[in-house]
């Protein structure tokens, strides 16, 4: 995919051969390669010098091109420019693939009717369908290089993401017949988010209004060394 080719193109579609100065369509020209390539060059301008032909004006605007091409590859990197270059190919290529494929078939269509006017439609059929395929590539070649120009691509690195610390975390163990957590201390919150009971500052073994809140795994406030559940707990 060069930019020669485009250009080419570009400077005979409005530059025709062995035409006048007078008859160049230099504003179009101008119009069309801002439009393509982004550039905008004073070709109206070049083409009232004096002795200037049409190959000196493509050769300007060549040089233009590929400068204004340099500069976007150095901008942002020649294998990002290359990867973009392919993904564009690709997807225009199958968005004007399909629409070759109906122009074909409608020329398949009426083609036919060529016979009636002497004519083989057969070979009627293969020079258009040639003209057409040209026109193709044609389309191909400006639109990729058209997007290729004005696509803006972000190199730049995302923004960090905030790595925020993480609460500690505590084991539980929900007794589903209470509906307690056995494993909260004695101070904690009960599951239910409320404050249970503190155990006062002198603990009785033998009045449990001292005990408070007493966890099931721990030893029974009674002295009886078993565990709370298995002894004054079992009786809750």
């Amino acid at each position: 995919m060069t930019l020669r080719e485009v250009v080419e193109e570009m400077v005979s579609r409005h530059i025709p051969e062995r035409a006048y100065a007078e008859q160049w369509d230099t504003p179009g020209l101008e119009d069309e390669v801002d439009n393509v390539f982004g550039v905008r060059l004073p070709i109206v301008e070049w083409s009232k010098e004096e002795g200037i032909a049409d190959e000196e004006i493509r050769e300007r605007i060549t040089e233009a091109v590929n400068r204004r091409a340099a500069e976007r590859a150095a901008n942002f990197g020649p294998e990002i420019m290359r990867y973009v270059e392919k993904m564009i190919l690709l997807q225009l290529l199958d968005q004007d693939w399909r629409e070759h494929i109906v122009q074909l078939e409608h020329l398949r269509q009426y083609v036919g009717l060529r016979g009636y006017g002497q004519r083989d439609p057969l070979n009627e059929y293969k020079s258009e369908a040639l003209e057409l395929f040209k026109g193709l590539l044609s389309r191909l070649r400006t639109n990729v290089v058209r997007q290729l120009m004005h696509v803006q691509i972000n190199t730049g690195q995302p923004p960090p993401v905030e790595q925020r610390e993480l609460p500690p975390m505590e084991a539980h163990h929900i007794d589903p017949l209470t509906g307690e957590d056995e494993m909260a201390p004695s101070s904690a919150l009960s599951t239910r988010g409320l404050r249970l009971r503190e155990a006062a500052a002198v603990v009785d073994p033998n009045d449990q209004r001292t005990w408070g809140k007493v966890s099931r795994n721990a030893a029974c406030p009674c002295g009886s060394g078993k565990k709370f559940k298995y002894c004054h707990g079992a009786l809750v």
